[in-house]
């Protein structure tokens, strides 16, 4: 884990510092001096004497003991190097920037162990190898520019790419985002994001330490330490938002079933991210869109009112949140008159409130301060103002600012005019704000947000569930597909309904089993394929010479071991399936069912155990959500029951690690409750 020699150091050691700023060692030791780095800094270099006007060491045993050392020098001399600071010089703390490790061969990745065996051994922290480095605020250890300014209650940000971190600080800071701490943990030989996000967790603090923690990571070893930890730092108060990039969907292509076909690793981080309570962003923008966001006072539901002087920015501000399920509430006739009344003849109090270009500053405070004060219904705020060359731009910043500061309902300042009013709005920005310079990446931003929901609690759902009996199926079944009777006996374990069915092995079988479900029914071929694609599915059979036809047919498919019957049902068809992914668990997916869980892909998805709250959350962000509520005269579904059968579901999966893949599919949705008409179990010892 990270220590307080890493973050805050009495002295520092630049070895491999430099005269040239084209040098990694040069760079990272200018910086430094250029932050104003307090403590004692000492440099190595074995050509010189003074470097940047700084006493050089020739020879590292010659230095005096140091906590921090930052190693520009090539892989080769790495480790005896930090050999001779681990046993000699008493060091706590490595920053390595050196390439050649574990990215360039296995021999890169042996040296990169014996490095991280040596500093384990001493009870050291080392960032690296291969990063830019690190900024705290007790000095600036990265090669790199920009250096972004420092704030106590700026970003904390994580990433496990050097050159994304830097290009995601170049996002940050035109918007006046600023940063409290940048770790760059390049190869994470010894600490990555985890252990940052742990370091971060066990040492916060609400009066000192940042609230708002950005994240980049191409892989996540250890998903179990990041849900963990970044729970616990958002139950603290905290907000997060992260990048997940490098997700593949390799893992899905041998996959048998519905479930396996869509899920994929990147289904294992969307689940992980909602359980943590993680905002996912999908790209720099949006990522420090998100933190400027967090930046506000916090959002308490999802009205908005769009304040403006310009029609079309409010139009696509309006679409961005409306198809995110955020509300832009048309106002009442009153609320509209007493609006208009403050404006010029032509504008608008709908909603957005469009105040048109001839608006003066005193009509934007008066319809600020209205919607602040009188709109109940009203959440947050968005005011989109540009230069039209009719406004002293410096007065309406500066109303701006007041603003933000007064109002109890957040407000989000969308200034477009970046080259025609740029010192003015550096002058903005420099009072603590943030700017919002485009309408649509703020909405898309806003929805993010407004859809993630709050860590789960960590607790199983054990209600009627027969954990032995679970296990009794498991353990006496052989690695492959369940057969239907023991998929029976499985969900029954958990308490799930299930549709009355058995197999008929003859037509006689046939006749009898439809005398006691009656009429409709339907038929299935049972077997190793998939029962649509061959034809294996009848449905609404109503007469027995219907029933004995359709049974000749199934019976001569190539592959059926036998055929299903069931009793007929009617409804809604639902998906509920799962997915076993390595160091993640199960991922649980919900949509609608039959054929259209694969043509529409309209699924969201969970990380076992679940809670009835992750379930209901799981079932709201569907966008097919209007027709499980019900739509056009068509009764919608019992929400309940469905968010309590993918609940069971992860309960019984939680004792069955065995279960590589399952669908429940269709179950089929009424009113009145929801029941399983067909699934599929694959085991995998």
């Amino acid at each position: 884990m990270l220590n307080e020699k890493l973050i805050s150091p009495a002295s520092i050691v630049v070895v491999g510092g430099s005269d040239d700023l084209m040098k990694p060692g040069g760079k990272i030791l200018k910086n430094i001096i250029d932050g104003g780095y307090t403590g004692e800094l000492f440099v190595v270099n074995p050509g010189h004497d003074f470097i940047q006007g700084r006493r050089s060491y020739r020879d590292i045993n010659d230095i005096p003991g140091v906590d921090l050392a930052i190693l520009g020098i090539p892989a080769k001399y790495c480790y005896q190097v930090v050999d001779v600071l681990v046993r000699k010089k008493n060091t706590k703390a490595f920053i390595i920037i050196s390439a050649g490790f574990s990215e360039a061969g296995e021999e890169g990745r042996k040296m990169e162990e014996d490095i991280a065996g040596l500093i384990d051994e001493a009870g050291g922290c080392l960032i690296g190898p291969n990063c830019i480095g690190v900024i705290t605020r007790s000095y600036q250890g990265v090669f790199t520019t920009p250096v972004p300014r420092l704030s106590e209650r700026g970003c904390d940000f994580v990433s496990g790419s050097g050159a994304t971190a830097l290009f995601i600080i170049e996002s940050a800071l035109p918007k006046g985002l600023r940063f409290s701490s940048v770790f760059s943990v390049g190869n994470s030989a010894q600490t990555g994001v985890e252990e940052v996000l742990e370091y971060w967790d066990l040492t916060y603090d609400p009066a000192r330490s940042s609230p708002i923690k950005l994240i980049y990571v191409e892989t996540i070893p250890d998903p179990d330490k990041l849900l963990r930890h970044a729970s616990s730092l958002i139950q603290k108060g905290c907000r997060i938002a992260a990048i997940k990039a490098g997700t593949t969907e390799a893992g899905s292509r041998a996959a048998s079933s519905h479930t396996g076909a869509i899920a994929s690793s990147d289904s294992a981080v969307e689940a992980l991210f909602r359980k943590a309570g993680i905002v996912r962003c999908s790209g720099r923008e949006e990522l420090t869109t998100v933190a400027s966001v967090f930046m506000h006072k916090p959002l308490r539901g999802r009205n908005i009112a769009i304040v403006t002087h310009a029609g079309g920015p409010a139009v696509m501000l309006t679409d961005a949140l409306s198809s995110g399920g955020m509300n832009i509430p048309k106002l009442d006739i009153e609320h509209q008159n007493r609006i208009l009344a403050m404006m010029n003849p032509g504008a608008s109090a709908v909603n957005p409130i469009d105040m048109i270009a001839t608006a003066t500053i005193d009509q934007l405070g008066m319809i600020i301060d209205y919607a602040d004060r009188q709109l109940e219904m009203i959440d947050g705020m968005s005011v989109i103002f540009g230069n039209n060359g009719l406004t002293d731009m410096t007065e309406i910043y500066d109303l701006l600012h007041r603003k933000i500061n007064e109002c109890s309902k957040p407000l989000y300042p969308i200034l477009p005019s970046v080259s025609s009013s740029s010192k003015e709005l550096e002058d903005f920005i420099g009072k603590g704000h943030v700017n919002f310079p485009d309408e649509v990446v703020l909405g898309r931003a806003l929805t993010r947000i407004s859809n993630t929901p709050f860590p789960a609690e960590e607790k199983i759902f054990l209600e009627n569930i027969d954990v032995r009996k679970i296990r009794e199926i498991v353990d006496n079944s052989v690695s492959g597909y369940l057969e239907p009777e023991l998929i029976q006996q499985l969900l029954k374990a958990a308490r799930i309904p299930v549709v009355k069915e058995a197999i008929a092995r003859s037509r006689k079988d046939l006749v009898i089993l439809a005398e006691e479900f009656g009429y409709p029914l339907v038929l299935k071929v049972v077997g190793p394929v998939h029962k649509s694609d061959v034809g294996g599915v009848t449905l609404n059979i109503k007469s027995q010479r219907h029933l004995e036809a359709e049974f000749s047919r199934m019976t001569k498919i190539t592959g059926v071991t036998g055929v299903m019957i069931q009793k007929m049902l009617s409804g809604t068809e639902l998906f509920i399936g799962a997915k076993y992914e390595p160091r993640f668990g199960h991922i649980i997916l919900c949509g609608l069912g039959g054929i259209f869980v694969e043509v529409l892909g309209d699924v969201s998805s969970g990380l076992a155990p679940l809670t009835f709250n992750e379930a209901g959350s799981m079932i709201k962000s569907l966008r097919a959500y209007k027709i499980i509520k019900g739509t056009r005269g068509k009764p919608g579904i019992n929400e309940l029951k469905f968010a309590e059968i993918i609940v069971r579901l992860s309960s019984l999966l939680r004792f069955a690690t065995e279960i590589k893949e399952m669908d429940l599919n269709p179950l089929i949705g009424s009113p009145e409750g929801i029941t399983v008409v067909d699934a599929r179990v694959r085991i995998e010892k």
